[in-house]
């Protein structure tokens, strides 16, 4: 039995469809679907440059919109140092990426249900000592081809682009990338770093989420966007 995604982590196109927040997730759904005329934007890559910039977040609910567009979407918590997916969605974090890099797990054994229609989520698993040298693999290249095959769209959710170098393997194997910039909070210059490690490894920008922006509505002010 699947079940229900934690309302807590702000999963807000699921929990209110209706809302601004999840009207501006469908818009920028939109806005990758029509960034690529000739290639297929397929596997899609969300990271940040620094920690708790609300980029698993945004992984989650631009996964849930895709879904709800049905289509059908898988979620990998590519992020084998501070994973999230698990928790954001009550699952499970047994086995998952790094158990199936390892050769521990089958591919069908770590992919589970999330409780949002199209929507499968493959958990990070245990931590390893060697994410880097797991994200970098051959084994890394190989499933995610088998993966086009069954997925129309692939979220992958990473750590920050100047933690570690996790993020810019997986731009170099994915087709397009969301960076998630905190307003206010990562100055110009620490963005543009961020970039340039993007463009260093060929990585396709897809655009930037500007996140935690104040927006004027008709009465006070409300986030545009919620942190992670």
């Amino acid at each position: 039995m699947s079940q229900q995604p934690n309302k807590q982590r702000h999963l807000i196109t699921v929990t209110n469809p209706r809302s601004p927040v999840s009207e501006a997730f469908r818009a920028l759904r939109t806005n990758i679907d029509f960034s690529s005329v000739d290639e297929r934007i397929q596997i899609i890559m969300v990271t940040s440059s620094g920690p708790e910039e609300g980029k698993s977040t945004v992984t989650a609910n631009l996964a849930a919109a895709y879904a709800q567009a049905d289509k059908k979407v898988l979620l990998i918590d590519g992020d084998l140092r501070k994973p999230t997916a698990h928790k954001t969605f009550s699952l499970s974090n047994r086995y998952g990426l790094s158990s199936l890099l390892s050769q521990q797990s089958e591919l069908r054994d770590v992919i589970q249900e999330s409780g949002v229609p199209n929507l499968s989520i493959m958990t990070s698993g245990p931590i390893p000592p060697n994410p880097a040298e797991m994200m970098a693999s051959n084994r890394m290249s190989m499933v995610l081809q088998e993966l086009r095959q069954q997925f129309d769209v692939i979220m992958f959710d990473t750590p920050p682009l100047l933690a570690v170098t996790d993020a810019q393997i997986v731009a170099s194997k994915s087709d397009g990338v969301i960076m998630v910039v905190s307003y206010g909070k990562v100055k110009r210059e620490i963005a543009a770093k961020a970039k340039a490690n993007l463009d260093r490894v060929g990585a396709k920008m897809l655009g930037v989420v500007l996140n935690n922006v104040k927006r004027k509505a008709s009465e006070g002010y409300y986030y545009y966007y919620y942190g992670n």
